[in-house]
C-alpha cells in the first residue's frame, strides 16, 4: 500500500529534485500532489517520465488524509503552511531553516543519526538540515567512530544553485555578459559572481560570522555531538551546482590517513576518490546528479596535534536537500508509518 505524498514548493529546484527523487527510488507513492504559491497554480511539473502533475494552490490546499509532505518554499512559507499540514495528521519533512533549531524538531541525515526520526511525534515536523551541513555530517559520523572529533575548521566553496533559481540566472546572465561587453549589476548577490568568489551566504550577525557560517555550526552539534567546536567560513562560487568544502578535523587521539580512508571508504553515502596524480580526485562538475558525498584529498596535517584534511564534494539539490529528504521519508514510512 503506498503512500500520499505533497511536494510543497514543486516549482522550484529542490521541489523539482524531490519528484525526481521519490521516482529513482521508488517510493511507495499511491497518489502525488504538487503545491506551490497562488503564482504557479496551473503550471505543469514532471513526475517521472510519463506523469505531469498541475501545480495546486498551498494555501488553500486541505492536508487532510496525506500521509507525507515534502516541503521546500522557503522559511516564511514553511513556518505557516509545515506546522498547518502536522496538525492535519501529515508528517512534514521539511528543507527550510525555520525549524531546524527547534528543540522538539529533529533535525536528520539518515546515515548520521536516523533514531532521531522517532521524535517526530513531538510537532509531526521533521527538518532536514543545510546543505553544506549535510555533506560535511555525512563524512564526520565514520571519523568521529574512529577518535572522538574536537574541533572542524572547513571552508566552503558552495554553487549558486543553493540560492535558488535566481541565483542560476544571475551567474548565467553575468557571464554571458563579460563576453558580449554589457554588464550586468548583481540583483542576487551583493557583488558579481562571474568570474568572482563571494565571501559572504546569508546575512551577518553581530560576531561577524554569516548566518551560513552559524548553520554549520550549530546544526553539526544538534545532529552529530554537541561537544564538537566547529570554525566555518562559507563562499559562493561560479558554479552552477554541487557544494565543495575544504575540512580540517582535529580528534582527541591520532587517526592514521590509512584509517580513515578505510572507515569514509566502508560509510553508507561516501565514495572516496583519492590517488595522488593529476586529475585523482572529484570535482563538483562531476558530482551533479549523483547521490554520494565524495571525499578526496585526504591527508595529514602536522601543524596542529591529531589533525586530518579532506577535500568533500556533493550535489547540494540532492543529497544537500531533495535526497535527503526522500531518504527521511523512507526510514518514516518504513519503521513509523508502516502502512
Amino acid at each position: 500500500m503506498g503512500y500520499k505524498v505533497a511536494v510543497i514548493g514543486a516549482t522550484g529546484n529542490v521541489g523539482r529534485e524531490m519528484l525526481q527523487t521519490l521516482v529513482e527510488r521508488k517510493f511507495p507513492v499511491s497518489e502525488v500532489v504538487a503545491l506551490a504559491s497562488s503564482r504557479s497554480v496551473g503550471r505543469e511539473v514532471s513526475f517521472g517520465d510519463d506523469k505531469v502533475l498541475k501545480v495546486q494552490d498551498l494555501a488553500t490546499f486541505n492536508f487532510k488524509g496525506w500521509d507525507i509532505a515534502l516541503s521546500s518554499p522557503g522559511a516564511k512559507v514553511s513556518a505557516e503552511h509545515s506546522p498547518r499540514a502536522a496538525a492535519a495528521g501529515c508528517v512534514v519533512v521539511d528543507n527550510t531553516s525555520h525549524f531546524r533549531m527547534d528543540p522538539d524538531v529533529p533535525l536528520v541525515v539518515p546515515e548520521v543519526n536516523p533514531e532521531a526520526i522517532a521524535q517526530y511525534t513531538k510537532k509531526g515536523i521533521i527538518a532536514n538540515p543545510n546543505c553544506s551541513t549535510i555533506q560535511m555530517v555525512v563524512a564526520l559520523k565514520p571519523l568521529h567512530a574512529l577518535g572522538t572529533i574536537k574541533r572542524v575548521v572547513v571552508s566552503t566553496y558552495q554553487s549558486v544553485s543553493g540560492a535558488g533559481k535566481d541565483g542560476m540566472d544571475e551567474l548565467f546572465e553575468q557571464t554571458r555578459a563579460v563576453y558580449v561587453g554589457d554588464p550586468k549589476e548583481p540583483r542576487k548577490f551583493p557583488k558579481p559572481i562571474a568570474f568572482n568568489l563571494i565571501p559572504q551566504i546569508d546575512v551577518f550577525m553581530e560576531d561577524g560570522s554569516t548566518k551560513e557560517e552559524w548553520k554549520m555550526t550549530v546544526e553539526t552539534k544538534k545532529i552529530l555531538d554537541p561537544n564538537i567546536e566547529v570554525h566555518a567560513t562559507c563562499v559562493r562560487v561560479p558554479v552552477f551546482v554541487g557544494h565543495s568544502e575544504c575540512v580540517n578535523v582535529q580528534f582527541d587521539k591520532p587517526v592514521s590517513v590509512e584509517a580513515a580512508r578505510k572507515a569514509l571508504s566502508a560509510a553508507p553515502g561516501v565514495i572516496v576518490v583519492d590517488t595522488h596524480e593529476p586529475g585523482g580526485y572529484v570535482t563538483p562538475v562531476e558530482c551533479v546528479g549523483e547521490d554520494a558525498v565524495y571525499i578526496s584529498r585526504i591527508r595529514k596535517d602536522p601543524t596542529i596535534a591529531n589533525g586530518l584534511s579532506f577535500w568533500c564534494v556533493s550535489d547540494n539539490l540532492r543529497k544537500g536537500a531533495a535526497l535527503n529528504a526522500v531518504q527521511i521519508a523512507e526510514v518514516l514510512a518504513r519503521d513509523y508509518l508502516k502502512k
